[in-house]
């Protein structure tokens, strides 16, 4: 009987810490790690609400049950560590003998939520008590921080997401780069471009840090369905391909800077998640995008008015050297969260219930 009272211990123990590691390496260590009850709870409720989603039948009631995905499992991290904690130092407390099973399971709770409806009677049992007691403090503590900062890491990442669909947007809703760079051309504002790369290259900084940190903050959907971090990113970048390729302008070393960053980026976030592709691929390796595709872009460009190089053919193969380096990351990505269609950055493989995306007409 006590050497089944020091393994049951011992057991509760290693429970007791392994969920104030993954509390802290969730909440508080400030870089990627693959955190396994975090893991686990994000991956069950995942395939709960897929389950939910693929039977909605229109895409917009998909996307309202993808989106309370995340925020779901964010408040139900702190659950899931307390009905842990509750176990596991009900293992301890039976451990310590004088208790059964509910009476150490009703002190364990007791305990952690600081009620006081169970209290210990001294000695070692006093001592874990008051231990689960801070731990319980400590969890709504963390909670209270950790909140906050997920919500302005979200707020940051939508308000230029925003910001450039709007400006990217035709009279369908929906925004793709030929768009934004005609609406820019149209004012006189080509030359005010690198301020947008500027902006982005930060955006694209500032999401790998908090995207990785807090990988749940990838699957928040934006406020409006129809836009999507990742199809801003993708707009971002096939933008600046096209100004780097397409148009016959000077070089634009932002431009090019910050499709550097954003693939960095976007590799990082896909690296995380287990994702496979090639980190260093070739300029003549295929891309998602076809040929025609872009010609149709190209076509819209030049009859917009823009300065197109001569030569599609060159123009093409320099886009086409660009898209390489972040094609599969980016589809990888909008696939895993179920971006909303987008032109060039939303799943090309599928299209589950989601309305054709029609070419903007201006």
């Amino acid at each position: 009987m006590v050497v089944l009272q020091v393994l049951v211990g011992v057991v509760g123990v290693v429970l007791v810490l392994a969920t104030l590691g993954s509390a802290i390496r969730t909440v508080v260590v400030p870089r990627a790690e693959q955190v396994f009850i975090t893991r686990v709870v994000f991956l069950a409720l995942r395939g709960a609400t897929r389950f939910i989603a693929d039977r909605m039948k229109s895409w917009e009631a998909h996307d309202r049950v993808k989106a309370r995905f995340a925020p779901f499992g964010l408040m139900m991290l702190p659950v899931v560590w307390a009905v842990v904690l509750i176990g596991s130092f009900g293992l301890v407390f039976w451990s310590l003998g004088d208790l059964s099973v509910g009476e150490s399971l009703a002190l364990s709770g007791s305990s952690l939520t600081t009620l006081g409806i169970r209290s210990a009677d001294g000695g070692a049992h006093l001592t874990a008590a008051i231990a689960e007691g801070l731990i319980g403090l400590g969890l709504v503590g963390l909670m209270i921080s950790f909140l906050p900062t997920i919500y302005a890491a979200f707020s940051r990442r939508e308000l230029a997401v925003a910001k450039l669909h709007l400006r990217a947007s035709g009279p369908a809703g929906h925004s793709d780069p030929s768009t934004l760079l005609t609406r820019v051309h149209n004012i006189d504002g080509l030359d005010q471009m690198p301020q947008l790369w500027s902006e982005w290259e930060d955006w694209f900084v500032d999401v790998e840090e908090t995207h990785t940190s807090f990988p749940m903050l990838v699957f928040f959907r934006s406020p409006v369905a129809e836009r999507s971090w990742v199809s801003g990113a993708g707009l971002a970048l096939d933008t600046a391909a096209l100004y780097a390729s397409t148009l016959d302008l000077p070089r634009a070393p932002r431009a090019e800077l910050m499709i550097r960053t954003g693939t960095l980026a976007l590799r990082r976030i896909a690296d995380f998640f287990g994702f496979e592709f090639d980190d260093d691929p070739s300029s003549d390796d295929p891309i998602a995008i076809e040929r025609g595709e872009w010609d149709e872009v190209y076509a819209e460009l030049r009859e917009a008015g823009l300065p197109v190089r001569e030569n599609p053919d060159e123009a093409w193969r320099d886009f086409s050297g660009w898209r390489v380096n972040y094609d599969q990351p980016l589809l990888q990505i909008a696939s895993y969260v179920d971006a909303p269609p987008a032109l060039w950055s939303s799943d090309r493989s599928v299209a589950y219930r989601r309305p054709t995306l029609m070419r903007r007409r201006r």
